[in-house]
């Protein structure tokens, strides 16, 4: 193929989904389980499977579920547990969801994942304990998470650590993608 049409500084695009429209990464984090799911359009509207034990993502129960909402540009980051295990499902709105292996003893120490998903592409993620994660709406509009734990939140004795957003500690910024701190 004659290549006189390139123009200096130029790369080529790597694959960024299959034929099969499933989302490739160049290395995901070790335990970190990913199923984008479609969305079944019925007469009266359209209904989404969040979560099914017979994917097999994972063999941990369910003890709670919850939400958050996130205004357009906010963002909830850093936060890991030291025994949960989180399954974050985008059910609304545009999220960036963004996760860091701080495990010395991961095969993918220190690797980052991005992951873009929300209404338009229903993603479920499991974040195992130990890998801090963040989330941003980039859309315009309010965007929903859901989190379905293996182990419920405990009032008087937390398993939720926390660092700032801006944090070094973490080889992501945020600021990049305009989003501002909400929700601690």
């Amino acid at each position: 193929m004659k290549q006189d049409w390139q123009l200096p500084g130029n790369t080529k695009d790597t694959q960024s989904v299959t034929k099969n429209w499933i989302v490739t990464t160049k290395q995901q984090i070790m335990g970190v389980q990913v199923r984008e799911v479609q969305n079944v359009i019925k007469s009266n509207g359209v209904l989404t499977e969040l979560y099914r034990k017979d994917w097999l993502l994972d063999d941990l129960p369910v003890e709670q579920v919850f939400q958050v909402r996130l205004n357009p540009g906010a963002i909830s980051a850093w936060h890991a547990h030291g025994l949960t295990t989180d399954r974050l499902f985008a059910s609304s709105g545009t999220l960036l969801i963004v996760l860091y292996d701080a495990r010395q003893d991961s095969p993918t120490y220190r690797l980052v994942n991005e992951f873009r998903c929300g209404l338009a592409r229903p993603t479920l993620i499991t974040v195992p304990p130990g890998v801090w994660h963040g989330v941003c709406n980039i859309g315009s509009e309010i965007a929903t998470l859901i989190n379905m734990v293996d182990k419920a939140y405990k009032y008087e004795d937390p398993d939720h650590w926390r660092i700032p957003s801006d944090s070094t500690e973490v080889p992501y910024s945020f600021s990049k993608i305009l989003c501002k701190d909400a929700l601690g």
